[in-house]
């Protein structure tokens, strides 16, 4: 009840300011109508990251790797204590986990080594940065169309509710693509200030946020750099020659912050880091870990993700920027959702959140399509030539723009979720508490899990006894998890600890 009591309140609160933003927004008074956005989003977003476990697939992954980073943050580890044989190539087992770029797990390392080793502090920067965002998606909006669409795209981002789960861990690719999102928005906000002040320190600054970016999710951040280019060409305040000059120093800039890592890693660990680039070619040309679909896959998805109406201001947008081609600000935004689009539908495997960096762009254009209906509604409202039913529609089709998204939002939060603290996870919790030196438990399914939580080496299997008389001649407590299926000669071995440890409902 209490969870669905803090669910009940934060609704409220949260409508209450945004209200109160609208009001601001209303008034002209752009600076703290968009505080409040902030405010209303990053009150969703705490709420959303506070259920107390960690979620499946990537959330616990990122986790575990992270909280290894505390004390070593240059040997990205999984199992940091592998006493039994791994392979490599099992980035859910393996020992040096080179399957992610590092910057999300060293924010989320440095934010758990000052708040300690916990769901929220892990993801406290994933709720701070897409809150920030916020505002990027403000100024950015702003800048391709106008203060009054800025401010209708940035409350589409603040209560999205597919960046909101994302923010929670709750589903899959995680605080990876939130933090991929941010930064690749960064880069295109600097690029955007770069053009208008023409300070080079701004171009730098573009230089880093896109290292950081790569350093997230890869070499999809390139995207930013059609999008870089068309801005400057665009503000008309620089020749052909210094464009390439600044472009030279983007780039430059670029490779001083992404490449240090790759040219560490393959140096350091290269099997696990050649290994690994392969296999993040296969992404293109297999269907892995069973996430595939058809080619219209992402087309699908966004109707969930922004709203079931979302496919007419993106029908409408691609009509307007091919009618005036020659706008390279409907140019830029055509290319920041399309090329992205396109290529990953082109790929095998798909996860919703591959194309999450593009929906910035897509709510731009939901929030200009709607100012767009707004103007022609004011038109046909006085015109008595204009029969009611399609003034009704428009103004239906306007409640729903907002309405749809917003139901989204509310249902990803999980306002009357009822438990978010489940037994299994308080189970491992009290496990830290008795302090069990060396400790190796086995035969427990959410091995990952178990070992964010405790300080265990844990497997999802049993050894054999071998194996065990091996490891307890070497010192180790040997635990298992007496669930009904661990072996009986296991179970009475001497010296050896038995547990009945709870899992989640399946």
């Amino acid at each position: 009840m209490s969870n669905q009591v803090s669910g009940i309140t934060t609704l409220l609160f949260s409508s209450l300011v945004y209200y109160a933003s609208y009001y601001y927004k209303k008034k002209d008074n752009y600076s703290i109508a968009i505080l409040l956005l902030m405010l209303s989003g990053f009150a969703l977003r705490l709420f959303a990251s506070a259920d107390l476990f960690l979620h499946p697939w990537d959330e616990v992954f990122h986790a575990l790797a992270s909280k290894h980073m505390i004390q070593h943050p240059l040997i990205p580890t999984l199992y940091e204590n592998p006493i039994l044989p791994y392979d490599y190539k099992n980035w859910t087992g393996n020992y040096i986990w080179v399957h992610k770029q590092p910057l999300p797990l060293w924010i989320m390392a440095l934010s758990m080594s000052l708040f300690g080793v916990n769901e929220i502090a892990l993801r406290l920067p994933s709720v701070i940065l897409t809150t920030i965002g916020i505002w990027l998606t403000f100024y950015i909006g702003n800048y391709f169309f106008n203060k009054k669409v800025g401010y209708l795209a940035a409350f589409f981002y603040s209560i999205n509710g597919l960046i909101i789960e994302m923010t929670a861990g709750r589903i899959p690719t995680d605080h990876i693509d939130d933090f991929f999102l941010v930064f690749v928005e960064l880069t295109i906000f600097f690029s955007i200030v770069f053009s208008q002040k023409k300070n080079f320190v701004y171009n730098i600054c573009a230089g880093f946020s896109l290292g950081a970016a790569i350093l997230c999710k890869w070499m999809p951040a390139l995207i930013v750099l059609p999008v870089w280019l068309l801005v400057l060409v665009e503000s008309k305040k620089f020749t052909i020659q210094s464009i390439i000059i600044h472009l030279v120093i983007l780039l430059v800039i670029t490779g001083c912050v992404f490449l240090p890592w790759q040219i560490y890693i393959y140096h350091t660990f290269p099997i696990e880091a050649n290994w690994e680039a392969g296999y993040n070619m296969k992404h293109i040309t297999q269907v892995l870990d069973e996430q595939g679909g058809p080619v219209y896959y992402y087309l699908n998805k966004i109707r969930i993700n922004y709203g079931e109406l979302i496919y007419i201001p993106l029908i409408w947008f691609v009509w307007i920027a091919l009618k005036d081609f020659g706008n390279l600000k409907y140019l830029s935004l055509l290319i920041w959702v399309l090329i992205p689009t396109i290529f990953f539908s082109l790929i095998k495997t798909k996860m919703q959140g591959y194309i999450l960096f593009v929906c910035p762009a897509i709510f731009i254009i939901s929030a200009a399509f709607w100012y767009t209906l707004w103007d022609y509604r004011n038109v046909i409202q006085t015109n008595e030539k204009i029969e009611v039913w399609k003034k009704w529609f428009v103004n239906l089709l306007l409640l729903a723009l907002i309405v749809l998204p917003v139901r989204y939002g509310i249902e990803r939060v999980k306002p009357f979720q009822k438990d978010r603290s489940p037994q299994w996870v308080i189970d491992l919790k009290n496990m830290e508490q008795r302090n069990m030196e060396k400790g190796i438990l086995f035969n427990y399914e959410k091995s990952i899990d178990a070992m964010f939580y405790t300080n265990l080496i844990v497997y999802p299997y049993t050894a054999d006894k071998k194996t065990i008389e091996n490891l307890q001649q070497k010192g180790y407590t040997i635990i298992i998890n007496d669930d009904g299926k661990a072996p009986a000669d296991i179970l009475s071995m001497g010296k050896v600890v038995k547990l009945h440890l709870s899992l989640p409902a399946h």
